[in-house]
């Protein structure tokens, strides 16, 4: 199947090290190429594929200060794949709506993945306005705010099977530290993870990245608490550093404090064979199995607690539902599923728009 992948401009694909879209997009173009399939990805030109590169901007939009304007080049990305969108099967967009205008007005069959959060007031009526275009959740949660969007099915993020896997070498007998990784964001409340390290008498290391629009959030609040005696600050950390990261650690942290879509960093911690210790907020209950990859809290005195049963829980087992449930094969077969099913519905042109081409 001839296949193409849009990705944002807004980082390469992969990152280079923090950034959740444009990383599942990778995962999911290098899945399909691994299943056979003629795959196009279309991203910044610094991207890496073994598919079949469109560059639309020179590089990520994060990496060049001189850019005011992002919708711009995005424009631009509209554009190119439009004059093209005829030679594929199918048109897969992860850019949220802004491929519902034009798209919805060609006869190939497209889909977007929505992978940011939907409980905005203003995305109701963008939406009502375009209640045919198909879009894929990544967590029934997901769905809520939106419930008469065009939903075709939820899929799952998955990790390359071997991406990140247990390392016995950064697991003593009893890791000693707790782990935070992600981003350093007001609803992702690092601030209550080092509040559970400190009342579980554990060490907490953090892993973050902090976002240009994020720095007066942790200037301000975040990094008064980084000079406790239990907290390590790491900063960002690339993917040849989060196996060894996440490994050592006693478990991951996710004292999210919103609906989070998903959340990479869970099945990352799984894959590694580490616990986590998640909030029950958004897709939560649906990545974690309580009692079996985790626990599920509601508070930080429950995350407490849930600290001293960690060695109920096996890291084999945890790895093991890992690669059952949230590898990127897993993710792309799930995918290819949904491109088959648009193939198969997609109205034939006209005979009078064939004709004039």
């Amino acid at each position: 199947m001839r296949i193409a992948q849009i990705a944002p401009l807004h980082e390469a694909v992969p990152p280079k090290l923090y950034g959740g879209t444009e990383r599942v997009v990778s995962y999911l173009t290098e899945a399909l190429v691994e299943l056979g399939h003629d795959v196009t990805l279309f991203a910044s030109g610094d991207s890496r594929t073994g598919a079949r590169l469109e560059s639309v901007w020179p590089h990520a939009l994060r990496l060049d200060p001189g850019i005011c304007d992002t919708l711009a080049p995005h424009l631009l990305l509209l554009e190119k794949v439009r004059r093209v969108a005829h030679t594929f099967d199918v048109l897969h967009f992860h850019l949220s709506y802004l491929p519902f205008p034009t798209f919805s007005q060609l006869v190939v069959p497209f889909v977007t993945t929505l992978h940011g959060r939907l409980d905005l007031p203003e995305l109701q009526p963008v939406f009502d306005l375009f209640p045919q275009a198909p879009v894929v959740s990544i967590s029934d949660s997901q769905r809520v705010p939106l419930p008469n969007a065009n939903w075709l099915d939820t899929v799952y993020h998955g990790l390359p099977e071997n991406l990140l896997t247990p390392q016995p070498s950064a697991q003593p007998a009893r890791p000693a530290y707790l782990a935070f990784l992600g981003r350093i964001c007001a609803e992702k409340r690092v601030d209550l993870a080092i509040e559970i390290a400190a009342r579980a008498g554990l060490p907490l290391k953090i892993a973050a990245k902090v976002d240009r629009a994020d720095e007066a959030y942790f200037r301000d609040v975040i990094q008064p608490l980084l000079s406790q005696p239990h907290v390590e600050f790491v900063g960002e950390i690339d993917d040849a550093q989060k196996s060894g990261f996440l490994s050592g650690a006693r478990a991951l942290l996710f004292p999210i404090d919103w609906s989070e879509p998903f959340g990479l960093v869970m099945i990352e911690a799984m894959a590694c064979g580490t616990p986590v210790i998640a909030f029950n907020r958004g897709s939560v209950p649906e990545v974690i199995a309580h009692g079996v990859t985790g626990y599920i809290v509601d508070d930080v005195a429950g995350a407490v607690a849930a600290v001293t049963r960690l060695d109920a829980l096996s890291r084999t087992e945890i790895r093991a539902v890992f690669v059952h449930r949230f590898t990127s094969r897993t993710m792309a077969q799930h995918y290819m599923n949904i491109y088959t099913a648009l193939a198969h519905t997609a109205t034939p042109l006209p005979l009078h728009q064939v004709v004039a081409g």
